[in-house]
């Protein structure tokens, strides 16, 4: 039988927002009884209803001494075995059920450690990002007032050339006017 994936009660509230958390446990519930009524008797589960149905409430040991008589002491044994069967495999479906509701949980918790430990490693990532943005602002701050420091420098430079250039350019024209 393949299984239809349950609903998780967060998709359940997202499909249904006006319902309370009891209503949605309540919806979930009846899904499941709904998919265990399609789940198939087993061989022995058949011949039980074929054989004798038993209502629900009614205590199987009870109902088999009440007419029992010391000629059937056999019978009761048989009986008696078949019940004991009937019990243990229905100890091994309850056991086959856990199992699976054991695995089912380890998954959703390996699940949710891994989600864990991709949220804290993006939220590292981001925390590196940040210093690095805060490293680079303060870098560009130091660039941008050294860049104003050497602009002005250059400035002050340039203006130092010309004074040297006119000084050398009105020596040369004195030494050709003194005739040099």
């Amino acid at each position: 039988m393949s299984r239809m994936k349950e609903k998780t009660i967060h998709e359940l509230s997202k499909e249904f927002p006006n319902k309370t958390y009891v209503e949605l446990e309540a919806y979930r519930d009846a899904d499941r009884q709904e998919e265990a009524q399609q789940v198939p008797l087993t061989e022995s589960q058949k011949k039980q209803e074929d054989l004798e149905p038993i209502a629900k409430g009614t205590c199987i040991t009870a109902e088999m001494r009440k007419d029992r008589t010391p000629s059937d002491k056999n019978k009761y044994y048989w009986s008696w075995r078949e019940e004991k069967k009937k019990r243990q495999e229905a100890e091994g479906e309850l056991s086959i059920m856990k199992g699976i509701e054991t695995n089912r949980v380890k998954e959703a918790q390996a699940r949710c450690d891994h989600l864990q430990n991709e949220l804290d490693r993006v939220k590292k990532e981001n925390n590196n990002l940040y210093i690095r943005v805060a490293d680079s602002l303060e870098v560009n701050e130091y660039h941008r007032k050294l860049n104003g420091k050497l602009q002005t420098r250059l400035t002050e430079l340039e203006e130092e050339n010309k004074k040297i250039q006119e000084h050398l350019n009105k020596q040369v024209e004195n030494a050709r006017k003194s005739g040099m």
